[in-house]
């Protein structure tokens, strides 16, 4: 063969590559059957199951589409999400938390404009603000979840505890419980717990809630009142044995089965742990309650919710249609009941039917007077952190005037 022929060959050789380099990666035939296949990527492992049985639905009811589900721990996801999903090959549909990953998955254009959607009919107006920014809806959350203290109503019900209205009611109902035996609460400090009981501990030690908005834009700091009062409460609660031994170095699954085995009244994360209380101890009947640091004449709010597990779907996609209906199949209200019920936890679909004692027990406190997790409005992640961090010093016995101002040391160096 000679020169010119070779270059030839190697031209056409050249040529095959790229034009199959280019048909895989458009997303038209992804499947040596034709078939379509989305990744869904996210962080609820205890959901794998009946994630699974809804997306063996979702493809029979949709040939020729395929749902390859990843999921990660939730420490992992917070901190890799977004190098995963930025080239496209992996989480055309993912999740963000609100908040600080929403914010970062925003300014790097991660995500796919879904305003128009028909599907967004499908669920509640009021409850899709953590998922807009600049009038456009960005992500849906799916889930409505309470982030305050479960209890055991059985445990309460025995030592005649009423639900406390004011932190001296409060701090009384953790004596009785201590006296009788119990670790009032179970704490995750190791993991979740500190970034979940703050919002609780926080929301009437102040009651602004653009009150983090502030504290980034250098209009108050943690130096202040406000912040200092709920890191000293933090610390009485840990320094009067509140909290079980260790409480920093346990995790949630660990607190989950101290509560679990009814060693602990309380555990200081959310409603979304009630479905894994019960998996370990079926006949524990739960209920929520939130620390009420103030005076009961001088609270604004009853507890704390938060929208979150919100969905988008990937820009730099080549199965955007695909990912779209994987979404609106989720926010059908017949689907979203199979999801709320065999999980336990509220939706923020329309027209779910609740059927679990879980949710029906809790159904309450989507009518009370509760404030938006004041922790998600935080937009950045290292300042995030330092507030923890803080939390978690006073608990390992730090004055709390010195964790705060060690935490203000950090919010100054990203204030404008």
């Amino acid at each position: 063969m000679n020169v010119k022929h070779m270059m030839l060959a190697v031209f056409i050789l050249m040529t095959m590559v790229l034009g199959a380099c280019s048909s895989e990666s458009s997303g038209e035939s992804d499947n040596a059957d034709g078939s379509k296949t989305i990744s869904f990527i996210h962080w609820r492992g205890e959901d794998k199951e009946v994630f699974d049985k809804l997306i063996e639905k979702f493809e029979k009811e949709n040939e020729g589409i395929k749902v390859d589900m990843t999921i990660y721990p939730s420490e992992q996801y917070q901190s890799t999400a977004q190098t995963l999903i930025r080239d496209g090959e992996v989480g055309d549909v993912f999740t963000s938390f609100p908040g600080s990953q929403f914010e970062i998955m925003d300014k790097a254009g991660l995500m796919t404009d879904l305003s128009g959607e028909e599907f967004i009919s499908n669920f509640n107006e009021s409850l899709l603000e953590a998922g807009q920014k600049d009038g456009k809806q960005w992500a849906v959350p799916y889930q409505l979840v309470f982030n305050q203290p479960v209890y055991n109503k059985g445990i309460f019900e025995e030592l005649g505890i009423d639900i406390p209205e004011s932190w001296e009611e409060f701090l009384a109902m953790n004596e009785t419980l201590k006296e009788n035996g119990y670790s009032p609460m179970a704490f995750p400090g190791a993991d979740i717990g500190p970034g979940q009981l703050m919002n609780s501990m926080m929301m009437n030690n102040a009651t602004d809630e653009d009150i983090f908005t502030q504290l980034e834009n250098g209009e108050t700091k943690l130096t202040d009142e406000w912040w200092v009062k709920t890191l000293s409460q933090f610390k009485e609660l840990a320094d009067k044995g509140y909290f079980q031994d260790d409480s920093l170095g346990t995790k949630h699954d660990g607190a989950i089965a101290l509560m679990a085995q009814e060693k602990a009244a309380m555990l200081g994360s959310g409603s979304y742990a009630m479905a894994s209380i019960k998996e370990q101890n079926p006949d524990m009947e739960l209920g929520l309650l939130a620390p009420i640091t103030v005076p009961a004449d001088e609270a604004v709010y009853e507890g704390i919710h938060t929208t979150t597990f919100m969905m988008a779907v990937n820009k730099n996609s080549d199965t955007k249609d695909e990912a779209k209906k994987f979404i609106e199949f989720l926010s059908q209200p017949e689907n979203a009941s199979t999801y709320a019920n065999e999980t336990g936890q509220h939706l923020t679909v329309s027209d779910v039917n609740y059927e679990s004692e879980v949710l029906k027990n809790t159904a309450d406190w989507m009518d009370k007077e509760t404030r938006f997790q004041p922790r998600y409005l935080i937009n950045s992640a290292d300042i995030e952190k330092a507030v923890i961090a803080s939390i978690q010093s006073v608990i390992g016995g730090t004055d709390p005037e010195e964790a705060a101002a060690e935490a203000q040391k950090v919010v100054d160096q990203f204030v404008e």
